[in-house]
């Protein structure tokens, strides 16, 4: 049963592919919200896109976690043309640093909503 809580990305059973982005933003807005909500718009209208997870604390840390259907998929979001310059322009003006991992979902369980 998939949570009502939009928060959580409602993904089918596994197996997937999830892509963690953390990140530790530099002072200032700089035009990154509307970008970020521009990414939060457009992901899901790519081949393979199953849902986002994301948080930010007041210090700037975040973590992002989009799930994939394949690794095809993953790759096709990271060419997507406003995607990649939105990357650029994270690693020239918005992150201190930033970490990526992709991993293979193997299992997904939860409670008390998501089970």
């Amino acid at each position: 049963m998939a949570s009502s809580d939009s928060r959580f990305a409602s993904c089918p059973p596994p197996p997937y592919y999830a892509v963690i982005f953390a990140s530790q933003r530099n002072p200032g807005d700089d035009g990154y919200g509307a970008v970020a909500q521009r990414m939060i718009e457009i992901a899901p209208g790519m081949p393979g896109y199953l849902g986002v997870e994301t948080a930010r604390g007041a210090d700037g840390f975040g973590i992002t976690v989009c799930y994939w259907r394949d690794e095809a998929s993953i790759r096709g979001w990271k060419a997507q043309a406003e995607h990649h310059a939105a990357q650029e322009q994270g690693k020239a003006q918005w992150y201190e640093r930033y970490e990526l991992k992709v991993a293979k979902v193997e299992r997904a369980y939860g409670g008390p909503q998501g089970r």
